[in-house]
Formats: structure tokens, C-alpha cells, sequence
């Protein structure tokens, strides 16, 4: 029994969703063979920090790259605007893909070695990234997968209701990323008693408050020292000079820093570290400025005041793709930046704080099982491995 982890991004931030389960079961010595994939070296550097030792003793990792001549040529042309290594690697790994049983994956382009390539004696398990209310997280591809691992309640029953997943096709894991990171945080900014706003947009131009907001966010921050400010966006926003959405086909640039800014002795900046995928800034947080992002349910492990920014005029009230948008006051202009900020943090336990654990146990579902290991037994299931004979220990993961 082959299963192979695919890890085909990018950016580092869906690591964190799948790695635990790898290290997970190859920890219950199911007898699989559990082999990491990655595809470029930014990504396989952040698996081999976070597997350790690990990598050569219960499981093994496997570059992948392009190959054919005209996949290279393809992919430097486009890199600046599309991600199409992301898909040129499955054609040019055929042989690789083939090898595997079982192929556990945290995106849905993996389903095009099903559609185009017939690799359909292949099982694909999708553990999905994050845990938002986006409606392209509850599409019609989820049902092409074999079985899809989710954190809580929500997920399982937006999937059977939007995206037509069979319930048999659905499995409750919890949230394995919360194993590897709940704890971590930040020290870029001093500690002192000023309230520390995370500021979170979301790259797809026709949802996020970037484009047109963005920068008099940052503004208004440089004027009010009183507040410290991390503006850590999504890791996509900047990771090409356009950014490119085909769930609404828009394209936009996000632009560059101004110097202002960086001098701000108030404001941290981050436009795509490690750090930013790794809950150090939604934990370092007091309050949440963002728009569409899942981490808005990564940052309310702990429920703290939220504010929302609208730069699009949305009629969200009773929309679920916008259901994070209770949790906080929700604003349409500059102006109101602040006094929904003074609000947030004045009415968060009397108002805000019960629909906030609302929204976080609809989405996760957590015990004190680990959830890693939880949806490693999922994996083994779907594979036909004998789980109950074996004992898992905690996951053996470098935090360094």
C-alpha cells in the first residue's frame, strides 16, 4: 500500500493542514508506505523543517518537478501571472501518481489525474485548507474526490447541501493544523497595552478590501499610534504581480509598499513569510481587521473582537458565504474604521463573544483527541488499513 501526500503550491500555508496526518500515520505503523511529495523547493523546505527526522525513517519524500521541455517553458512564461506548474506537474509525473494507492491532497487540482489523465483506480482524498464560509470551498468538485476530510459540523453540511458529497464521502477530523500551530505567536511588535489589530485581506480581487481600501487602512493606522498594526495579508496577495481569481474571472495588482509604511514605528509588515501561515500574528492579535479569509476561524480559537471590511457592497445579512461577518462590526468606509474598532472591543463580551463560539464549534470539531490522528484513521479507512490494532503517539513535529 502506496500513499503519497501531495504537497503542489506555491506558498508554504497548505503544509500545515496535511503534513500532521502524514507524520500521524506513519506513526500507527499501519504498514503503508507514506511517501511527502513536493513541488518546488520552497515548499519541501518547509516539509523537511517541520517532518525532521522523521523523513527516511517511517516515511519518505519525493521531489517533483517538471520534466518535458515545453512544461518548463510554459510555466517560466506564466509565472507571473498564473500558477501553471501547479497543473504541468501532474502530466509530467504520470509514472509517479500511477505508483500510489492513495493521494492525499489539500487542493483540488490533483483532480485533473482523474479528468484528463484516467487515473481513476487512484484514491483521492481532499483535506481541504482552512475552515471560511467562501463559496468555491463548497463547488461541485468536492464531490469528485473519494473522500473528503473536514474540521466540524459546517463543512459536512455545506458539502451535502451545495456541493452534493455523499455523507459516506465525509468524514468529522477536527482541525490538524490547530496540533501543529495553536500555540505559536509572535514577537514583532513591542508588548505594551496598546490593543494589536491583525490586518488580513484576502487576495481574490472581487472580495477583498485590498484594492480599494487597502491602503487607507494602512493610513489610518500611521495616524493612530495608539493602536499597533500587523498587516499580514493572505500569502497569495503578493506572491505575483497580478493576482488572477477564476471563481469570478478577475485579474488586479495588488501594488507595491510604500516607504511610509515601512517607517511606521507602529505598523509590522509581512507579505508572505512563514510566519503568516503559521497562526503567529492571528495569535499575537487582540483584534481582527480582515474581510474574506478562513483565518478569521483560526484567529477566534480564542474569541476576540473582529471587524469586517465591505468594499464591495455586499448583501451579506443571512448569506453563509459571509456568515463569519456576525462576529463583528462590519464597515463600508474609512471613516467608520474607528469607532467600529472602539465597538468591537466595547460590546465583544455582551454581544459578539456568544455568536463567535457559535460560528468556531459549528466549524470545528475538537476534543482531546488529536485531530491529526483522527483524520489518519480516516486515511487508513478509505485505504482498508487494520487501525484498531495499532497505537498512535503524538505526532513527532519539529516546532523550530
Amino acid at each position: 500500500m502506496r500513499i503519497g501526500f501531495l504537497f503542489n503550491h506555491d506558498q508554504v500555508h497548505q503544509v500545515a493542514h496535511s503534513l500532521p496526518i502524514a507524520l500521524a500515520l506513519a506513526q500507527a505503523d499501519t504498514g503503508a508506505e507514506i511517501i511527502l511529495a513536493t513541488t518546488n523547493m520552497r515548499v519541501q523546505a518547509e516539509v523537511v523543517r517541520l517532518a525532521g527526522a522523521e523523513i527516511g525513517h517511517r516515511l519518505s519524500l519525493y521531489p517533483l518537478r517538471l520534466h518535458r521541455r515545453g512544461s518548463k517553458a510554459i510555466a517560466a512564461f506564466s509565472h507571473f501571472v498564473a500558477p501553471a506548474e501547479k497543473l504541468l506537474v501532474y502530466g509530467d509525473n504520470l509514472d509517479f501518481f500511477r505508483s500510489l494507492d492513495i493521494l492525499v491532497v489539500a487542493e483540488k487540482t490533483s483532480l485533473v489525474l482523474k479528468r484528463r489523465f484516467g487515473l481513476d483506480r487512484l484514491k483521492i482524498i481532499h483535506t481541504r485548507h482552512g475552515a471560511g464560509d467562501r463559496a468555491i470551498g463548497f463547488n461541485r468538485e468536492s464531490a469528485e474526490f473519494d473522500h473528503v476530510l473536514v474540521s466540524g459540523p459546517k463543512i459536512r453540511d455545506r458539502l451535502i447541501r451545495d456541493a452534493g458529497v455523499a455523507p459516506a464521502q465525509i468524514s468529522i477530523v477536527g482541525y490538524p493544523k490547530f496540533d501543529l500551530c495553536a500555540d505559536t505567536t509572535s514577537r514583532c511588535l513591542p508588548n505594551d497595552e496598546r490593543p494589536v489589530v491583525v490586518y488580513n485581506p484576502h487576495p481574490s480581487p472581487h472580495l477583498s478590501s485590498w484594492f480599494t481600501m487597502g491602503r487607507q487602512i494602512l493610513d489610518w493606522f500611521a495616524e493612530h499610534e495608539e493602536y499597533q498594526l500587523i498587516f499580514a495579508p493572505h500569502v497569495m496577495l503578493y506572491e505575483r504581480r497580478f493576482v488572477v481569481t477564476v471563481d469570478k474571472l478577475r485579474i488586479d495588482r495588488p501594488g507595491r509598499i510604500e516607504e511610509r509604511y515601512l517607517r511606521a514605528s507602529n505598523i509590522h509588515i509581512d507579505l508572505g513569510s512563514r510566519a503568516s501561515t503559521t497562526m503567529a500574528y492571528t495569535n499575537r492579535a487582540d483584534i481582527y481587521l480582515g474581510d474574506v479569509s478562513s483565518q478569521i476561524y483560526e484567529f477566534l480559537i480564542r474569541p476576540r473582537p473582529c471587524v469586517f471590511v465591505d468594499a464591495h457592497e455586499t448583501q451579506w445579512q443571512g448569506d453563509p458565504n459571509f456568515a463569519h461577518w456576525r462576529a463583528g462590526p462590519v464597515i463600508r468606509d474609512i471613516a467608520e474604521l474607528g469607532p467600529a474598532l472602539a465597538a468591537a472591543q466595547r460590546d465583544q463580551d455582551a454581544v459578539y463573544r456568544p455568536v463567535q463560539e457559535e460560528l468556531f464549534a459549528y466549524s470545528f470539531d475538537l476534543g482531546d483527541r488529536p485531530s491529526a490522528e483522527r483524520a489518519a484513521e480516516a486515511v487508513a479507512r478509505v485505504a482498508g488499513l487494520d487501525w484498531r490494532r495499532k497505537t498512535v503517539a503524538e505526532p513527532a513535529i519539529s516546532h523550530g
